[in-house]
């Protein structure tokens, strides 16, 4: 069970302490001649596109062989849960979101200790969310959708993928810092939510950013009103992040990474770091991960496990405070 007093300071301690060498003298461990990179979410997504496409970029770079398994379910813990299981020979690697340590902990009990069962290896990417408008909203920018909204408590419908999701943390806060009140309408996934929002089932649409939501942009089914994001995207450069429109507690992304099971060896954990930053840096990559959206992100295996450990007592305190529970 995890321990719903721990700082940030103590997620990060431990974070790093299992990504750290067990000593100076640690030698390098030899590669396995099999990589497999489970990834937490089903084949044919942009996760699963992008997994795919660091994985050709690593077994070029190592010279091994790199076998990708999806495993999908409970918004990542199943995949996250059986890379917590795995040897720790560095032979298995997970693809996904940070929320299974950060996020899903916080609403449902885990099947792992996020704590002591998975080192952050590397930071691949932030998907940024979108707040969108569907044919039945007529707001032309952020700014007169919260105006909407203040003259008239209730009558917007507001769609996220579910309870606890990113796009409902981000509505939480928005709620919290713009005074508004806004009906939540959540959703199993993303499928049958975009079907009701070209339809104008409801108003507004917070969810990640991908190329079938940039289509419909492009289109103009949907309309842009602000992203959570650290900048502005370049697909999007008109559009304001939530932090410019001064709701900065409000201005959140997904970030993905790449984990492995703890006790994995350090030295691997930090070659496997620099070949995924490596990677990273390639125009080839590069330009796949911006193409849907999202933004390519490299740091040093402690400075994710720092990042992963904000994220953790953030999304706590704010859960908490909306009083927010899963499904």
């Amino acid at each position: 069970m995890l321990n719903p007093n721990l700082s940030r300071r103590d997620f990060a301690v431990t974070a790093l302490a299992a990504s750290a060498l067990w000593s100076a003298g640690v030698r390098a461990q030899a590669l396995p001649k099999v990589l497999r990179i489970v990834v937490a979410y089903p084949a044919g997504g942009v996760s699963d596109n992008v997994a795919r496409a660091l994985g050709e970029k690593l077994a070029a770079q190592l010279g091994t062989t790199v076998v990708i398994e999806n495993k999908a379910g409970a918004s990542g813990s199943i995949g996250m849960d059986a890379v917590a299981k795995s040897a720790p020979d560095g032979a298995t690697l997970c693809f996904s979101a940070v929320s299974p340590l950060v996020l899903n902990p916080h609403l449902a009990k885990s099947p792992f200790d996020p704590l002591k069962d998975i080192v952050p290896v590397a930071s691949v990417m932030y998907s940024p969310v979108l707040l969108l408008a569907t044919p039945a909203e007529s707001a032309k920018d952020f700014r007169a959708l919260i105006a909407q909204a203040k003259a008239r408590p209730g009558a917007i419908r507001w769609a996220t993928s579910g309870l606890g999701s990113l796009g409902h943390i981000v509505l939480a806060q928005l709620r919290a810092s713009a005074g508004i009140d806004v009906t939540h309408v959540p959703y199993k996934g993303g499928g049958q939510q975009l079907t009701d929002a070209l339809g104008g089932q409801f108003e507004i649409l917070s969810t990640n950013a991908g190329p079938t939501l940039t289509a419909h942009i492009q289109s103009g089914k949907l309309r842009p009103l602000a992203v959570g994001a650290p900048a502005r995207l370049e697909s999007l450069p008109a559009v304001p992040t939530l932090g410019e429109l001064g709701f900065e507690t409000a201005n959140l992304s997904s970030l993905f990474g790449v984990f492995a099971p703890a006790r994995t060896p350090g030295a691997l954990v930090e070659r496997y770091n620099a070949e995924i930053n490596k990677a990273l840096e390639s125009p080839e990559l590069r330009g796949k991960l911006l193409l849907t959206d999202n933004v390519p992100t490299t740091r040093s295996a402690g400075d994710f496990a720092k990042a992963i450990a904000s994220e953790y007592e953030n999304n706590g305190r704010i859960i908490k405070a909306a009083n927010i529970k899963a499904e």
